[in-house]
């Protein structure tokens, strides 16, 4: 080998040796074990935090209700099985109970496939009230319900008013805490699958 074959073959050793990756990431000493514990609670840390589990009321999911009304006729949920029938607790002292009294009568006379029950939640006299509602008509039953021992299928009001739908089926469609309007049970009842108001095959005759 002459000496120009000996000059070319160390500048092709110099040329691979620079093409070479650098070793940097052997060499580079590892992370102690103190830090491979921090970074999985570091990662913790920033994580979002779990939303907290939904209330559960432990109430059935198809509730019954058994009273008298004060008319002193029986009245039974499980009875009215096939209709959608609006559980609407009330009080007379309750302002905004009285404000939307007139549209759930009017719900109750209009609507072929909708009832509504009206639970008086408060420690009031059947005549009372009954003198009560010549002020304030309303064409659907109502019921006192002793607030020492209400309906126990439903949850204990939080407020007033407080109502439920039930549906054809008997089970909870939907609940209310506060006014509730004809328009807002009417959207329930849609969005459960039920009639609309614009499709007149549910309006009495």
């Amino acid at each position: 080998m002459n000496h120009r074959h000996l000059i070319a073959l160390c500048l092709l050793a110099a040329m691979l040796a620079a093409c070479k990756r650098p070793a940097d990431d052997a060499t580079a000493p590892s992370p102690s074990p103190d830090a491979q514990q921090q970074a999985p609670a570091a990662n913790a840390a920033k994580a979002p935090e779990t939303p907290p589990t939904a209330e559960v009321t432990g109430k059935p999911e198809m509730p019954t209700l058994r009273t008298t009304t004060i008319d002193g006729k029986p009245y039974d949920l499980a009875q009215h099985r096939g209709n959608w029938v609006v559980v609407n607790f009330w009080a007379t002292w309750c302002a905004p109970c009285l404000k939307e009294m007139p549209e759930l009568s009017a719900l109750d006379a209009m609507r072929q496939h909708v009832e509504v029950i009206g639970l008086a939640y408060e420690d009031i006299d059947p005549e009372e009230l009954r003198a009560f509602l010549e002020k304030h008509p309303v064409v659907y039953p109502v019921a006192i319900i002793d607030v020492y021992n209400p309906p126990a299928d439903f949850a204990t009001p939080r407020g007033l008013p407080m109502t439920y739908l039930i549906a054809p089926d008997g089970k909870v469609a939907k609940q209310f805490l506060g006014p509730v309007s004809a328009k807002d049970i009417e959207g329930a009842i849609a969005a459960a699958g039920g009639p609309t108001a614009d499709s007149g095959s549910d309006a009495k005759d």
